[in-house]
């Protein structure tokens, strides 16, 4: 997955995020976005390193389709169908790297990032990237494109935050077209076989050489067949190749193979229904809050009873059409669960029942808008930080609370009065967490939880009653 973040270089760039250059993002107010200060390919742009200079083989010249200087006169108007970005609210990425569970959101987020190429400004998109790994954040990214006037996407550069423990350990990856190496071509007009194309090219920062090997595939999408998908070859930094799938009204499909293996989902609107939320949907989503409150209070017998509710709304609902890779998930979570509340394990109900809560919220993305969804998710968060805290995982809760304040940054910008209110309220709870999280004191950090876990669950609770 190519993936991009906000540079945090003084000067080089001034977007405002939540992850600021420091251990943990940080919650801040919308900024209006700067300009990154760049210049044309083959004017004062840095060149990419001689070829001759890589370690490994490369394609010939003649194979290249991203050797012109494009022409940006509509670049936010992305109609390229093997990337539209500018019309992906959100993608779910699910899968395994390393044998370890893997997940991944993407967001288009609002407005445009220009960028001054010396005498002239482009407009680019800015799409954010969270990847999960084993319930932990894993790394985070904004990823910045345009389409140029012949309908091939580049990439214009991504700011890149290594995570562990909630902690940014390094930016490795980060790059800046013109800043640090060329513009790249991130998708073709009309790729064909035998086409190549770098959508990362400064090494050794980042490189990624893709050739296309087959066109007019279907593929197995989400809900059912995809036609005009085509499969390509990426030569990576470590001279490594990989397989990649894109397909038509997603963009990047799927990439890897056996235990490292990344796919889509799930995305929006590309998959979204005009009906509302299945009643057995939002009786698995209302039945893992009352498993979580209920095992934590070690009341079993209404976890058991509410865990047997919820097995026989999944059981309907599988009648429904149901996106194949999110469904094995959603079963495997309830499984896990009922197993767990038989065993009268306090610590690991209540952590499968967020696991079917994160499953839940992925399939109600169909149904709800994205922006619901992810208050939604601000609530699993936030049940996940007191558990985690009452089990003193710290590393766990400072994951959290990152993961927390990632998504409240993707909600600053959107929305009416209410969600501008209900972001303020957040960021408020969130920084009386932080401040309890810097003095170690675990009663203080799960008292401010819950007050925020309170005043988002009244939001969820609100949703619902007005979908009856």
């Amino acid at each position: 997955m190519t993936r991009s973040k906000i540079l945090c270089t003084i000067g080089l760039l001034a977007i405002v995020m939540l992850e600021a250059c420091g251990d943990t993002a940080q919650p801040s107010a919308p900024v209006a976005a700067t300009v990154v200060h760049q210049t044309l390919p083959g004017s004062e742009c840095k060149p990419a390193p001689p070829d001759n200079r890589l370690p490994f083989p490369v394609a010939p010249l003649s194979k290249r389709v991203d050797l012109g200087t494009p022409a940006f006169s509509n670049p936010t108007r992305v109609t390229n169908p093997l990337f539209p970005i500018s019309g992906l609210s959100q993608v779910v990425f699910v899968g395994t790297v390393g044998g370890v569970p893997f997940r991944a959101e993407t967001t288009l987020l609002p407005g445009t990032q220009p960028v001054d190429f010396g005498n002239r400004t482009v407009q680019t998109l800015t799409s954010q990237y969270v990847a999960y790994l084993d319930r932990r954040l894993d790394e985070t990214a904004l990823d910045w494109y345009a389409q140029d006037d012949g309908g091939a996407v580049w990439y214009f550069g991504e700011d890149v935050s290594n995570y562990e423990d909630g902690k940014i350990v390094d930016k490795h990856g980060t790059w800046l077209a013109c800043q640090d190496g060329p513009l790249a071509m991130i998708m073709p007009a009309l790729p064909q076989v035998g086409n190549v194309y770098r959508v990362e090219n400064i090494f050794p920062v980042v490189f990624e050489e893709i050739e296309v090997i087959q066109v007019n595939q279907t593929v197995a999408g989400p809900l059912g067949p995809v036609t005009g998908a085509f499969t390509v070859q990426q030569l990576h930094l470590d001279g490594s190749y990989a397989p990649k799938v894109f397909a038509p009204g997603y963009g990047e499909f799927s990439t890897g193979s056996g235990t490292d293996v990344e796919a889509l989902a799930l995305a929006i609107p590309t998959d979204a229904s005009s009906l509302p939320a299945p009643a057995e949907l939002r009786a698995l989503l209302g039945g893992s809050r009352r498993v979580f409150h209920a095992a934590g209070a070690g009341n079993w017998s209404r976890a058991s009873r509410t865990v047997g509710e919820m097995n026989a709304a999944w059981a309907r609902h599988q009648a429904a059409d149901l996106p194949r890779l999110l469904k094995p998930l959603m079963a495997d979570a309830l499984d896990q669960l009922s197993r767990a509340v038989a065993a009268r394990d306090r610590g690991e109900s209540r952590q499968f029942a967020l696991d079917v809560s994160k499953t839940g919220l992925d399939l109600l993305l169909r149904y709800r808008s994205r922006i619901e969804v992810d208050f939604a998710r601000l609530d699993l968060w936030v049940r996940q930080l007191v558990l985690d805290t009452e089990s003193e995982d710290t590393g766990g809760a400072a994951s959290d609370l990152a993961i927390l304040k990632t998504i409240l940054f993707r909600l600053a910008n959107t929305g009416d009065t209410r969600d501008r209110n209900d972001v303020r309220s957040v960021r408020h709870h969130l920084e009386a967490i932080q401040t309890a999280v810097d003095h170690r004191s675990a009663g203080a950090v799960q008292r401010a939880a819950r007050r925020l876990q309170s005043a988002l669950s009244d939001r969820v609770r609100s949703q619902e009653q007005n979908e009856h």
